[in-house]
């Protein structure tokens, strides 16, 4: 992995707005890695100049549909995301260069490593699903200047819940295994959220309010492979940290499933890591590069805050609402210094009670399991039902899930 991408004349300027404050924040995963972390100046400028790159097979696309007519074009990439692009008879040009693209997969790709990858998913439970949802989400949004497409979107005031919703559903459907293969619902999904992308991506730009020289492309290269990172680095050290044991070879195998979904999701091979230590300085380095947080920053992480609030309980709502948004906030203390959870309007003298609580019990869960015969396989099975339980719970029992993806 170089880093080393083509760059255009200027950078936007939230490139290293404020390095000390990025330095801060990036300072917790300081201990994970004895590699040099520091950004080197061809990295540097490489990392700057991405953001003003997109996701130019699919912004293609994008541009062909709205002259198609988005009705006969969407039909049409439904058609081959359903089927395959053998199924259209004389494919338009960007519809073919696409699909040929993404059904020809890079010759790095172990379907083993991806089944192994899906398992250790399973395995941490909920545990996994809150170091998505407290460290690499809500820590995320400190990162001010990904947080402008949210804004100029509507997403402050359309709430959090159903975007938490719908994001978990995605990681469920990306981590079944067999989920990634051409026609599981993972890959579908991840085709379907990287045209959901390139349509905002064409939207927001348009819009008056959106400055380029400042912020750069929106969802561009540099943003898309923090997210992606998010769920494979910050995912890893979050489900270690709550008790989760997790081997280096099964590190290495989660790595390697978000590589794919990386790649299918159009993030650049360049920043795509193949192992974790490459990441964690990789996620290092973006960090650092970030601008600071705002009052963005202070409005997502409140309303992440309250998120548990409107979720469906069977039972007991209003004492479960205000156990759940407890126990987030402790574990989202666990990751974050006070500083940081005052940006993001949470308050800072919260304990991180709950991991404190949870983690020698995760963790003699865990042991038990990989002593114990077939142990290894119900970990996996509770840990997948415990993850299904809490998206029922995001959703509501009587609404029923459907896949991002429409089949035709």
């Amino acid at each position: 992995m170089t880093g080393q991408a083509p760059h255009p004349a200027f950078i936007p300027s939230r490139h290293g707005a404020d390095i000390a404050t990025g330095k801060r924040i990036a300072r917790k995963l300081g201990w994970l890695t004895r590699a040099n972390v520091r950004a080197s100046p061809q990295r540097w400028q490489a990392l700057g100049a991405a953001l003003m790159q997109g996701d130019p097979l699919m912004d293609d696309l994008v541009t062909w549909m709205h002259k198609r007519g988005m009705r006969k074009a969407r039909a049409l990439f439904q058609q081959a995301l359903d089927h395959g692009l053998h199924t259209l008879h004389q494919p338009p040009a960007p519809l073919r260069k696409f699909f040929e693209s993404v059904e020809s997969p890079p010759q790095w790709l172990d379907d083993k490593l991806l089944a192994q990858g899906a398992a250790v998913c399973h395995r941490t439970g909920v545990s996994g699903l809150y170091a998505l949802r407290d460290a690499a989400l809500m820590g995320g949004y400190q990162a001010s200047a990904i947080n402008k497409t949210l804004v100029l979107t509507g997403s402050l005031t359309q709430g959090p819940q159903r975007r938490l919703a719908e994001t978990t559903q995605w990681w469920i459907d990306c981590t079944e295994v067999g989920g990634m293969g051409r026609f599981g619902t993972g890959y579908k999904s991840t085709l379907q959220v990287r045209l959901i992308h390139a349509f905002i991506r064409r939207r927001v730009q348009a819009m008056p309010e959106w400055e380029v020289a400042a912020w750069g492309l929106p969802i561009n290269q540099t943003d898309m492979a923090a997210t992606q990172l998010g769920f494979s680095v910050i995912f890893l050290l979050g489900s270690r940290t709550l008790g989760v044991p997790i081997a280096r070879d099964e590190g290495e195998a989660v790595m390697h499933l978000w590589r794919w979904i990386g790649w299918l999701m159009g993030v650049d091979e360049c920043w795509l890591p193949t192992t974790e230590t490459e990441g964690r300085v990789l996620l290092h380095q973006i960090l650092v590069s970030q601008a600071p947080p705002d009052e963005s920053s202070r409005q997502l992480g409140q309303a992440l805050m309250q998120e548990p609030m409107g979720r469906h309980y069977a039972n007991f709502s209003w004492l479960r609402a205000r156990y759940e948004r407890a126990r987030h906030l402790s574990v989202a203390r666990l990751f974050l210094d006070g500083q940081s959870m005052r940006n993001l309007g949470l308050p800072a003298k919260v304990l991180p009670w709950y991991p404190a609580i949870t983690l020698p019990l995760n963790l003699a869960r865990q042991v038990s399991g990989h002593v114990l015969p077939g142990g290894h396989a119900r970990l996996c099975q509770t840990g997948r039902e415990a993850q299904r339980a809490y998206l029922d719970v995001l959703f509501g029992a009587v609404e029923r899930r459907k896949p991002l993806y429409q089949p035709a």
